[in-house]
């Protein structure tokens, strides 16, 4: 795979980025974009043929990164309508060159999005890359360009995280951005006029404040913006051996990609899809609801995007999944697993509708087969152990927060449609207790918690 990764939001400045400013008679200008919107400008030779292994080389020279980089990071191209990571054997300009065939072949963009549709080469996190390798980095420029990935997500509502969490991650932005905090500075007037830099945008709307204060949540207007202060008060300063503060800030990026490793979908590819609404009221419409798909190495999450929470997660150990292809009948990622319907354990089949379904399901394949081909993890003694220096962060607690049944990154199987079905004879039929089999052979089956085929009773009663 390595290939095509999905959809994605992404901001508008980021629309229509050429990444080739100027083209001479031997060489030309590659722009390559930053997680922070910077610009690295390379003059490159005989760019049709260029690889992105070659590419990738040129950058972490230009950045003067370690070696730590060239596994940690990969080479996208970007648009608003598709995302792609590159093979290291990749030629960016040529793939860029088939740009309108991958958005046609990929995405429902309109005839006239396709033609004016121009991707952007960008350095960005490699989605292969393991959280436990991530950390053991300690070079800064690295943690930095992995801080500015991550909070561009967060900002930007691509992970969903509960308003205690976004205070806590935009605490830290305010320390990396304001310095250490200093009592009566900065007020929470001061930080309320560039909130959004520190907060998704939809936690700094006026209307999300009233309606929280209209649900008790707030005594008064601006409680965000104490919030943010608050948790601002409580980042901790290092101190180091020569008991001068730490300019360094190192530990600060840390702590923040720490923090997002308690995300289940971080460091995730973005698809877009669509899944079945419920149906609802006297004459039971449905509908689809559009959703975005984050497949990581962990497993896979269906995001409602415009409520900002999760409606399914699944480790790959709890589910079976396959997809049918546009020439069967409608392109559709199928995630099979266990669920209840009316107490009674079930198997439950949710339909997303993707054009991007075949590259949903050999990315799953693929994390499977990394997965299973991974040395076990070792113990996590970089972050305590000399390697992280004085400056390493404590290591993770286990976080009772994603344990709230209210919590964003909760599963919200009643705002999915699914069906409950047995396996007889060519049909499928829908049924109130369970199949004797999987529908789909392709599961991962090892390990505690793996999904199971829940086993019917004797006599089925069909509904």
């Amino acid at each position: 795979m390595d290939g095509t990764e999905g959809n994605a939001d992404l901001p508008a400045e980021r629309s229509h980025r050429s990444s080739v400013s100027s083209v001479g008679a031997r060489g030309a200008d590659v722009l390559v974009y930053l997680a922070d919107d910077s610009v690295v400008p390379l003059a490159v030779e005989n760019l049709p043929s260029l690889s992105a292994h070659e590419l990738h080389r040129a950058i972490r020279e230009v950045l003067q990164l370690p070696d730590s980089a060239l596994e940690a990071f990969a080479l996208w191209l970007v648009s608003p309508l598709l995302e792609v990571q590159l093979k290291p054997k990749h030629q960016p300009y040529k793939l860029g060159r088939q740009w309108p065939e991958l958005l046609l072949r990929f995405t429902d963009a309109p005839d006239d999005d396709v033609a004016t549709d121009e991707p952007s080469l960008q350095f960005r996190r490699n989605v292969f890359f393991p959280k436990r390798r991530e950390l053991q980095i300690h070079d800064e420029d690295v943690l930095r360009l992995l801080y500015e990935e991550a909070k561009g997500n967060v900002l930007a509502a691509r992970y969903p995280c509960d308003l205690e969490d976004c205070e806590a991650l935009g605490a830290l932005v305010c320390r990396v951005q304001l310095g250490p905090y200093q009592p009566g500075q900065p007020t929470a007037c001061a930080l309320r006029e560039k909130l959004d830099s520190f907060l998704p945008a939809h936690l700094c709307k006026r209307g999300h404040r009233l309606f929280a204060a209209l649900r008790g949540r707030a005594a008064k207007a601006g409680t965000d913006e104490q919030g943010l202060l608050n948790a601002y008060r409580k980042v901790k300063e290092v101190v180091s051996s020569d008991s001068e503060q730490e300019a360094s800030l190192r530990t600060h990026y840390r702590a923040y990609l720490l923090k997002c490793h308690e995300l289940p979908f971080y460091g995730c590819a973005f698809f877009h899809g669509e899944v079945d609404k419920p149906t609802q009221g006297f004459l039971h419409r449905g509908g689809r609801k559009p959703v975005t798909v984050a497949i990581n190495l962990e497993g896979v999450h269906v995001i409602d995007h415009r409520e900002k929470h999760v409606l399914l997660g699944l480790r790959f150990q709890e589910l079976s999944w396959d997809h049918t292809s546009p020439e069967e009948e409608e392109s559709v990622l199928w995630l099979e697993f266990d669920g209840h319907n009316e107490g009674t354990p079930v198997n439950r089949l949710l339909k997303v509708y993707s054009k991007q379904a075949e590259l949903m399901s050999s990315l799953i394949e693929y994390c499977i087969e990394l997965n299973q081909s991974a040395e076990p993890a070792a113990p996590q003694e970089s972050l305590t152990g000399p390697a992280g220096g004085p400056g390493s962060s404590p290591p993770p607690t286990q976080r009772p927060q994603l344990r709230r049944q209210s919590s964003v990154v909760c599963s919200r199987i009643q705002h999915l449609s699914t069906i409950d079905y047995v396996e007889e004879g060519e049909q499928i039929k829908r049924v109130k207790p369970k199949r004797t089999t999987s529908f789909f052979g392709r599961q991962l089956s090892m390990g505690q918690g793996s999904y199971t085929v829940v086993q019917p009773s004797e006599s089925l009663e069909q509904s």
